[in-house]
């Protein structure tokens, strides 16, 4: 079988991380929940220079960005470490299932929308997701306007999920943080972002939550007294990996070569492609239950994630990610086009 379900990298970890764990290995000491200097500092400058996001000030008393043990932990448990009650959280209408699990998690309502409520009774967070997965839809400047004005407006904090920002294929993403959304402060407003794709790290559990100081506070004051701490050797390889962007656009080559190939035999095999502009899937579809498309699929020796289970809007697409092998992509290849 292929597998095409699962968004886990398979490349190599590249050595500018794995270098660097190495040498942060003795390690005796607790880390810091808030993250070292060195890698508050390349994540600003990760920020600025990639994504044009500028940090109010990630060294100073009211921290504006902390590392996470990873991206889903943090989604998990965002509403939790925010002291959400008694409310319901906005989650996109095509969603990763987590954005529910950590509403439900706090005891909160979920409601479904990919545009603002004409009101925002009992709403007590929102959920971007650009580049979205499954769908890889990315929202434009407007549309990131929209949500940052609709959240401050009514004192409910928006929260973008940004893990694969840096893989823009048709399109260049923007970050909720940068300054033609935002404006002059990020009042109100966080990113999350991750270096499991772009940077093959996934097993290093290294993310990123950036943006208003106020609620970048709240989330660390909590997570230091939870334990809910980076290990040391994987700051330094994430401050390592955030300074370095060779190893991220030879990565993002890979992933856009394994995208053309697989795209062009998806459409030759009859599907359509939806969206897809940015992110490591492809949204397809025959025009049928997704259940349908998998069983399909599965006769060709070829594993998707059906679309259901990201939301009923999701019930006639699949999702085929890129993250497999060069020649288990070509395999998959094989089999659409023969």
């Amino acid at each position: 079988m292929v597998d095409l379900s699962i968004g886990t990298p398979v490349d190599d970890t590249p050595e500018v991380l794995s270098r660097a764990l190495a040498a942060a290995g003795n390690a005796p000491g607790y880390p810091t929940a808030l993250g070292t200097a060195a890698l508050r500092t390349a994540a600003a400058d990760w920020l600025a220079r990639r994504l044009g996001v500028e940090l109010a000030d990630p060294l100073g008393a009211d921290p504006s960005v902390l590392p996470t043990v990873g991206s889903k932990e943090l989604v998990a448990l965002l509403p939790t470490l925010l002291g959400l009650r008694d409310g319901t959280v906005l989650v996109p209408e095509v969603a990763y299932p987590t954005y529910e699990v950590g509403a439900v998690l706090a005891g909160l309502a979920v409601r479904r929308t990919d545009v603002p409520p004409p009101d925002a009774a009992g709403v007590v967070l929102v959920w971007l997701n650009s580049p979205g997965n499954p769908h890889g839809r990315v929202l434009d400047d407007d549309q990131l306007r929209a949500w940052a004005a609709w959240g401050r407006a009514h004192r409910v904090p928006v929260v973008a999920d940004e893990c694969y920002v840096t893989l823009g294929w048709d399109v260049q993403p923007r970050s909720l943080l940068h300054p033609s959304v935002a404006g002059e402060d990020h009042t109100g407003l966080l990113a999350v972002h991750s270096l499991s794709k772009q940077s093959t790290a996934a097993g290093y559990r290294a993310g990123l939550l950036s943006g208003d100081p106020a609620l970048v506070r709240r989330v660390w004051e909590v997570r230091r007294h939870l334990g809910l701490l980076v290990p040391g050797p994987v700051q330094d390889a994430m401050a390592a990996a955030l300074a370095d962007d060779a190893h991220v656009d030879a990565q993002r080559e890979r992933y856009r070569a394994r995208r053309e190939r697989l795209a062009a035999a998806v459409r030759a095999a009859g599907l359509r492609i939806d969206h897809s502009e940015a992110g490591l899937y492809l949204w397809a579809t025959r025009d049928e239950d997704c259940w349908t498309t998998i069983d399909w699929l599965s006769e060709r020796g070829i594993v998707a994630a059906p679309g259901s289970f990201y939301g009923p809007a999701g019930s006639r697409h699949v999702r085929l990610a890129l993250t497999a092998t060069d020649e288990r992509i070509d395999a998959a290849v094989r089999r659409l086009t023969a």
